[in-house]
């Protein structure tokens, strides 16, 4: 029985412990309640469930949301849109439809539970530990499985416990907050952590402001992101109808922490991030006076109604540049319908910016591409190289206030400094008692008992495709030499072209490394077709940012069969696993600065290697031995030998087959909890 006093990330993973030790670096399996996925990703849970062969998810809640995919330029989204509403009502899920809202805040605002796990298809999930929920962002895959009853397996974080205090200036919000964090720790710097955020600094920032900041704890490398249910949650709860749902939530009083720092609010100035990485943060001041083509507010790292109405009020009576794509995302109909309600919506109209459908829009680069060679100010969370659909984009990230004071004057511009020129004072929000909440675009699933309608399949839509086991030897070459950070869309682009494709693994791989090397998917078939596969040599943090399993899933298909990287991105290096791809990382810096394209490396008993211990041992053809290592689990190597968690499950499901791999996990410290087989 524990009995020292507990932060609340730790009695949140041990309310619903399934099996592992919960010591940091252990891996460890949660039972999930809640589950969320997105189009962008969703197709692909909806046809994994198909083929586990799952009648109804076994979850207390599941909800799909159509939230990225929204532009509809020909067949394919509708398509899948139409797919996916049948999918939910066949397995048992809601289905917010397109056009309701970006997944985060709507299931925040309608689903969130303080107290509750959440697992998603969604790198952003944790925003909502903004509501006290255990909220985890996972590959397709993973979710997948949760949905049919499995744990979900992650390794135990440590905690990293911030305290809040004092109270943020005018001019200075909740974006500055997240943003003075990753200027702090990096892209990776809480690789391994769950944030925590606790002090008397929580009493000023309201349900939506934590939102913000657990939306980008993962640009941070962070598990995810918690904060205490308070009064301020259950005000927000109230306001949406549902406090109900709301119980306190808080860690023990002396509650001990991995690792500790102190935000104090009242220091913060306004920030801005620096193309073409989140992290990249520097003053405002340090860059005022470039000049702006486009300022975008909206995206789930920005999607309360305030951000919004703060917007709206700075441009109250006056017009942005006329150079100035002034860009308004809204993130819910329930946002809509409220700030129509008030006067900003009034002045974001005449000052004027563009209003889009609520989605994600932009952020994922659907739509709003800014022009070449140009600036574009976001509020969305990301940054990464050609995100926004423009190869040379150059995309700054920053708060609602400096965006908007920006769109006024043409150039980068801290609000603080437009708000002394323009004598104006800092716009106050009240949050209102009581939201409209819009109700009309959730589709509830339907009753347990009901014949099981059938799923509805456009010609984009094709079969998960099937992939070997780990071959015993392998000689393969080398196709790109890679450095750091390399993010997902970098690995497999998003943007309207892309990702149209997503339910179609044999169409969407060429665009595979396409930002990086137009060439590679066509080097990539001839390598697979003249070895047996290839390999590519990253840095650190390989596979950042989005958790879109297509990042392995496309390379899987062209024959990728490992990557070796100096340390990966979480979910990233989760989904190569589920995909049967081998995350390999140097054990010394040598061998990494050795390594060139086009180089050829020889594998030997390779699944005996990875059975034996964490070291494995590679021949670069005419240049000697290299020595790697792998942090893999005994169940995740299994599931690398077999081909991938799908090959995994056929094998587990032959009544008459003896699998050896599954007695040694039985036997061992690694049993696998709850099988589907």
């Amino acid at each position: 029985m524990v009995t020292e006093p507990l932060s609340l990330t730790r009695k949140l993973i041990l309310d619903h412990l399934v099996e592992g030790d919960p010591v940091p670096g252990s891996e460890i399996a949660l039972r999930i309640d809640q589950t969320l996925t997105q189009d962008a990703t969703g197709t692909m849970v909806m046809l994994e469930l198909e083929a586990m062969g799952i009648e109804r998810v076994a979850t207390g809640l599941s909800v799909q949301y159509v939230d990225h995919n929204v532009l509809q330029t020909d067949f394919r989204n509708g398509d899948d849109h139409r797919f996916l509403l049948s999918a939910c009502r066949r397995f048992g899920v809601w289905y917010s439809r397109a056009g309701n809202g970006v997944s985060h805040p709507v299931h925040m605002e309608r689903f969130g539970v303080p107290g509750a796990t959440l697992a998603g298809s969604d790198s952003h999930t944790p925003a909502a530990g903004a509501l006290g929920m255990l909220a985890v962002g996972a590959g397709g895959l993973d979710v997948a499985c949760a949905m049919a009853g499995e744990p979900l397996w992650l390794v135990m974080p440590k905690v990293l416990g911030v305290r809040l205090h004092g109270r943020l200036p005018e001019w200075v919000s909740a974006k500055d907050v997240v943003l003075e964090m990753l200027r702090r720790h990096g892209v990776d710097g809480c690789r391994g952590f769950a944030i925590e955020y606790h002090g008397p600094g929580l009493a000023a920032l309201s349900a939506m402001d934590r939102h913000v900041i657990a939306n980008m704890g993962t640009e941070m490398g962070a598990t995810t992101s918690v904060f205490p249910v308070d009064q301020e949650i259950r005000r927000f709860l109230r306001a949406q109808g549902r406090e109900d749902v709301w119980r306190a939530l808080a860690a023990d009083p002396g509650a001990a922490y991995d690792r500790v720092e102190d935000l104090d609010l009242s220091t913060l100035e306004p920030l801005i991030a620096l193309p073409s990485s989140p992290d990249r943060v520097v003053t405002v001041r340090s860059v005022v006076g470039r000049a702006i083509d486009q300022a975008m507010i909206g995206s789930s790292a920005n999607p309360g109604l305030r951000d919004f109405w703060i917007a709206g009020m700075i441009v109250a009576g006056r017009a942005v540049d006329p150079r100035v794509s002034f860009d308004i995302n809204p993130t819910s109909r329930q946002v809509i319908a409220n700030l129509a309600a008030s006067p900003a919506f009034g002045h974001l109209i005449q000052a004027g910016a563009r209003f889009h459908q609520a989605g994600c829009n932009g952020c994922i680069g659907m739509g709003q591409a800014p022009a070449t060679g140009t600036v574009s100010l976001r509020t969305v969370p990301r940054n990464f190289p050609g995100r926004s659909g423009t190869v040379d984009d150059q995309v700054y990230l920053c708060s609602p206030e400096t965006a908007a004071a920006s769109a006024l004057a043409g150039v980068i511009t801290d609000p603080r400094d437009w708000a002394q020129r323009s004598a104006i004072s800092y716009p106050r929000f009240v949050a209102p008692e009581r939201e409209v909440a819009d109700t009309a675009n959730l589709v509830a699933p339907l009753p347990a008992g009901t014949a099981r309608p059938e799923l509805v399949r456009g010609p984009n839509i094709q079969p998960i495709p099937q992939f070997p086991a780990l071959a015993q030897r392998l000689r393969v070459p080398i196709l790109l030499r890679l450095g750091d950070g390399v993010s997902t869309d970098e690995i497999l682009r998003a943007g309207s072209e892309a990702l149209s494709l997503r339910s179609n693994i044999p169409a969407i791989s060429r665009f595979a490394f396409s930002v990086v090397d137009p060439s590679f998917a066509v080097r990539a078939t001839a390598a697979k077709t003249a070895y047996g596969g290839h390999v590519v040599v990253a840095g650190r943090t390989y596979a950042q940012g989005s958790s879109r399993e297509h990042a392995a899933l496309a390379l899987r298909y062209l024959g990728q069969v490992a990557v070796l990287a100096k340390s990966y991105a979480r979910i990233g290096w989760q989904n190569l696993v589920n995909h049967g791809i081998v995350p390999l990382e140097f054990a010394e810096g040598a061998d990494h600065a050795r390594l060139a394209a086009g180089a050829i490396l020889i594998f030997d008993d390779l699944p005996a290697q990875l059975l034996a211990g964490s070291t494995v041992v590679a021949r670069l053809e005419g240049g000697g031995a290299l020595r790697l290592l792998h942090r893999m689990s005994a169940r995740q190597v299994a599931i690398v030998i077999a081909g991938g968690v799908f090959n995994r499950m056929r094998r587990r499901r032959m009544a008459d087959a003896v699998d050896p791999v599954v007695v040694d996990l039985q036997e061992g410290s690694h049993p696998e909890a709850h099988s589907l087989g």
